[in-house]
């Protein structure tokens, strides 16, 4: 069988010299007190946050529309957590009717926001 590496493998093309060997340790201190502890240097830049693409809201859709269609998706999640709240126990059904009534001020308040446009227009 043939073997791709010598045997033994060939030495290194650079000798050791130990009068080197202070000054590399002076350069890669150096080097890593630079990286983590010069505020001069920006290391790398934060990206700015780009929003998802899988759910986009068409950015020519007028307020009013925006706000019915929450008014009619917190309507619907209002009637769901309220059914769901009486077939359900005691203990989870106290954590669903409280949520219920989360969305249930939610809708009042779009609603609230919905009339005063209207009334403003």
């Amino acid at each position: 069988m043939f073997k791709v590496t010598p045997n033994p493998p060939e030495a290194d093309s650079i000798p050791y010299d130990p009068a080197l060997e202070p000054q590399r340790i002076k350069d890669a201190a150096a080097r890593a007190i630079n990286f983590y502890l010069d505020p001069q240097t920006l290391k790398t830049t934060i990206p700015k946050r780009q929003p998802g693409r899988i759910f986009l809201i068409d950015p020519t859709v007028d307020e009013e529309t925006l706000l019915v269609e929450a008014c009619e998706s917190l309507a619907a999640a209002n009637d769901m957590a309220r059914e769901l709240g009486g077939v359900i126990d005691l203990p989870q059904r106290r954590s669903l009717l409280m949520l219920q009534q989360v969305i249930m001020l939610s809708e009042l308040i779009v609603n609230r926001v919905l009339d005063s446009r209207r009334v403003s227009n």
